[in-house]
Formats: C-alpha cells, sequence, structure tokens
C-alpha cells in the first residue's frame, strides 16, 4: 500500500497511526502540501480530483477519505469496526474546528479563528462528557472497551488542539483517552503527538452528564 502522504497532516497520521497499530506495511510517498501545494499538482489531481490527502493506492484501488481508507486497512479485522458511525462525523466536526484553527496557526490559513476555536471547545466539552460518561460504564474507549476505528479518527486533531491554541488541560477524561490510546502497542507519534513518557501525574477524571453533539 502506498500512502501520499504529509507528515503534519491529522488526517494522514490516522493512516500511518492505523497502520503501524495493525503492524501493516506503508510505502510513504512525501507530498509537499505546504508551501509547494503538491497536493493540487496535475499528477495528485488525477489520483484524487478532489485536492485532498491523505491518499491511499493499493493496486487498482485509490481512496481518499480517511474513514474509508482506515474500514478498508481493518477489512479483515472486525474487531477495529464499530456500528456506531456517529464518531465519523463527530471527527469531521474537529477537523472542521480544532483542525482549521491549528492550520490558522502553524500554517497561515485563513479561517474565523475565533469561531474555530470557540466549536472546537464545544467539541471537546462534548467528548469529555461522552468519554466521562463511558469510563462510568467501565468503557476506556468511545465504543467500549476496546479501540475501535473511531478512536482512530478522533484521536488526532483532539490531541493537536494545543496546535491551534485550545488547551486541553481543562479535560482530565479525554487525557486519560488520549494516554489509553498512546499506550497501545505498535503506537507511532508525529509532530505535535509524543509517545507516552510524560511523568505528569495520570489525570483524575470526573463523571459528567453527557451533553448534546455540537452542530
Amino acid at each position: 500500500m502506498i500512502l501520499h502522504d504529509y507528515v503534519l497532516s491529522a488526517s494522514c497520521y490516522k493512516v500511518r497511526l492505523m497502520a503501524a497499530l495493525l503492524g501493516q506495511k506503508l510505502t510513504l510517498k512525501a507530498v509537499n502540501f505546504h508551501p509547494a501545494r503538491e497536493h493540487k499538482s496535475p499528477e495528485m489531481l488525477e489520483l484524487n480530483p478532489a485536492g485532498t490527502l491523505p491518499v491511499l493506492v493499493d493496486g487498482d484501488v485509490i481512496l481518499t477519505d480517511s474513514v474509508e481508507i482506515l474500514r478498508y486497512m481493518t477489512r479483515g479485522v472486525p474487531q477495529w469496526h464499530t456500528d456506531d458511525e456517529s464518531w465519523f462525523g463527530f471527527a469531521a466536526t474537529l477537523n472542521d474546528t480544532l483542525g482549521l484553527a491549528r492550520l490558522h496557526d502553524i500554517l497561515g490559513y485563513e479561517a474565523d479563528i475565533e469561531d474555530a476555536r470557540k466549536q472546537g471547545v464545544a467539541s471537546l466539552r462534548f467528548l469529555e462528557a461522552a468519554l466521562a460518561d463511558r469510563r462510568f460504564d467501565g468503557g476506556m474507549f468511545l465504543t467500549g472497551p476496546d479501540p475501535t476505528i473511531a478512536d482512530i479518527v478522533c484521536f488526532p486533531n483532539t490531541a493537536l488542539a494545543p496546535d491551534g491554541g485550545v488547551s486541553l488541560d481543562l479535560y482530565p477524561s479525554i487525557r486519560l483517552w488520549m494516554r489509553a490510546i498512546r499506550s497501545l502497542p505498535g503506537f507511532i507519534e508525529m509532530p505535535g503527538i509524543h509517545r507516552l513518557h510524560e511523568l505528569s501525574p495520570v489525570p483524575q477524571a470526573q463523571i459528567s452528564v453527557s451533553e448534546s453533539v455540537p452542530s
């Protein structure tokens, strides 16, 4: 499998992380997303007319949506699948809020930064409450006691929120969830997301009341 990749892309990292957790081999082809905008080159547009990353090529198969890529990668590993697809839409919300704020701050993308951060904080509050409720029911991850694709698609933009000026200090359940993901065998890092080695105390999660999914 060939991944057309940008090292700072949260969406590309989802694919790299999934491959590492599964022990699957990926051939990485670096794309100069910024500043060269190679994702808009004729070669890349032939693979993906939308001009976005990631792009996964496996023989005649070409996939450009990160959720579909992860489903494809785990097609023989059903324990990674989940019937709760609401988290895939939530991952898109994280990308459009926290992810946009990050692109504004680190790459200079134009954005309504205050709105992006405000909506990003609303998303984090929802995620914090959901994870606190999940822990109360005995689950460490988004859909139960074991990780699924849902965790992998939601993790990067959450963990990278500080790059967009949104602190995670107020969200102990989120930080416990991130520690659980970073503790998985095979976990790999990316710029802004490190392996589990900090010496800070384990966050003390509080049980919260569930909130509505932010619009």
